[in-house]
């Protein structure tokens, strides 16, 4: 009993194994075929559709895989027919191009632009810091050694005008200079003058020359007596930004006494990109607003262009002027800034989503109506107001594809390499049919007689004819 079930155990266990073995063998051979895909059946399919008349297919692709293609029918990894393209569908004038049918061209939302030449005006926004205009500055400086006896203006931020009392200073050169003065006006009915000038005109001179105010030398002219004290004016009108000065203090020629900034007027920092340096020009107009001043814009323009960049930032710094009569605008201050671009360029222009940035070329996508869309390359310009300039690739009056184009490039490679695998295909068919033959009739068949053929069903075996090989079949 245990010998019958061991030997139906053994016959079990060679029929699951057989049978394996020949899906096995069965399911390789059946994929290689559809891989590779049956020339006889091709020729069969277009022989027949040449005799009824009808369009020859040049491949044919899975339906939910268009990279699965196969040079005759079948069936596809997923179980599904293969689907036919017909030649007619490949536009050979240009390489890539597609066709799509209208009811996706509507699904995938695809846009349109016509290219045309426009005006380009460039508008850059930038951050401004006010600062005052070093044209403005004035720096006030001791001339003489002295004491300051009395300050006027004793305190930074204060607002002055020009030839405003700022400090009174003694200083007995100022004392002497006086006296020689005044000698030289009572002796001058009586002295020579010395070459063209007098005496006493030397001796005026040297007081203006140490900013004697013209109302007090008026005054010691008047009286006859020296002053003390001696009267030192606002240069212009501003506010003080600097007062090392003291009540007091003992001065000497050269040292600071004040700094006054005009803010009648001011300068205004921006930093600008190297690529927005072909929209900036002198004179420019430039607008600003501040967060203190809500609504209100100030107007200015581009007083100077520095030639350099900045090393760190890689900006031009930029310098705008701005009339500030009230005082509104206040050194340190931060600014929103645009700059209103005076440069036009009558070109040909696309807007910025029809071009494709792959990083080595720029694309846009044409349509040419009946579904039919090519790829472009172009070579860019200069970016403006949302759109490119267009240097060369389109002369203007295409249709360019603003959106979804990413998709239909994407379909347009794929075609592009289908069709470069379908003429590597036929380039390599034509080669095989022009081989010569001739010398395979002396092919020497001998060495098959010893093959093993104990794998193949009889079948098939005799399928395998070796002529007068002397083939034993029976082996």
């Amino acid at each position: 009993m245990s010998k019958k079930v061991i030997i139906i155990a053994a016959l079990l266990v060679g029929i699951i194994a057989g049978v394996a073995g020949m899906s096995l063998f069965s399911g390789r051979s059946g994929s290689d075929k559809k891989v590779g895909g049956d020339t006889g059946d091709k020729v069969g399919v277009i022989a027949t559709a040449k005799d009824k008349g009808e369009k020859a297919p040049l491949y044919w692709r899975a339906p939910m895989d268009p990279t699965y293609i196969s040079d005759s029918p079948g069936k596809s990894p997923m179980g599904m027919d293969l689907v036919p393209v017909y030649g007619d569908e490949v536009d050979v004038a240009e390489t890539g191009t597609v066709i799509i049918d209208p009811v996706t061209i509507q699904n995938l939302g695809v846009r349109t632009a016509t290219v045309k030449k426009r005006e380009l005006t460039k508008s850059i926004r930038t951050i401004g810091r006010i600062d005052y205009d070093e044209k403005r500055l004035y720096h006030l400086h001791a001339k003489v050694d002295g004491w300051i006896e009395k300050l006027y203006v004793d305190f930074t931020g204060e607002k002055v005008k020009k030839d405003d009392i700022l400090l009174e200073i003694y200083s007995p050169k100022l004392v002497s200079a006086q006296e020689e003065y005044l000698l030289a006006r009572k002796s001058q009915e009586t002295i020579a003058g010395v070459g063209r000038e007098s005496i006493a005109e030397l001796s005026r001179r040297r007081l203006d020359l140490w900013d004697v105010p013209a109302h007090q030398i008026k005054e010691i002219e008047k009286t006859g007596t020296a002053m003390k004290t001696l009267h030192i004016h606002s240069p212009a009108s501003g506010i003080v930004i600097e007062k090392p000065a003291t009540e007091g203090m003992y001065v000497k020629p050269g040292m600071k006494l004040y700094t006054i900034a005009d803010i009648a007027r001011v300068w205004v920092y921006v930093d600008v990109y190297e690529y927005e340096l072909p929209w900036i020009r002198l004179g420019q107009e430039a607008e600003m607003t501040l967060a203190a001043y809500p609504g209100k814009t100030f107007t200015g323009r581009i007083a100077f262009i520095y030639p350099y960049l900045e090393q760190k930032s890689r900006t031009n710094k930029v310098r705008l002027e701005f009339d500030n009569p009230r005082f509104d605008l206040k050194p340190n201050m931060y600014a929103n800034v645009r700059l209103k671009s005076v440069v036009s360029k009558q070109t040909v222009a696309v807007p910025t989503e029809a071009v494709i940035l792959s990083g080595e070329r720029s694309i846009v996508l044409l349509s040419r109506g009946g579904g039919k869309f090519t790829p472009r390359s172009v070579t860019l310009g200069a970016e403006a107001d949302g759109y490119y300039e267009i240097i060369e690739g389109l002369t203007g009056g295409e249709t360019v594809v603003t959106s979804a184009h990413f998709l239909i490039d994407s379909e347009s490679r794929l075609k592009e390499a289908i069709a470069k695998m379908v003429e590597e295909k036929e380039g390599s068919g034509k080669e095989m049919q022009g081989m010569d033959h001739s010398g395979m009739k002396e092919m020497d068949h001998t060495d098959m007689q010893g093959m093993d053929y104990s794998g193949m069903e009889p079948s098939d075996r005799s399928k395998v004819d070796h002529g007068n090989h002397g083939t034993d079949e029976g082996r």
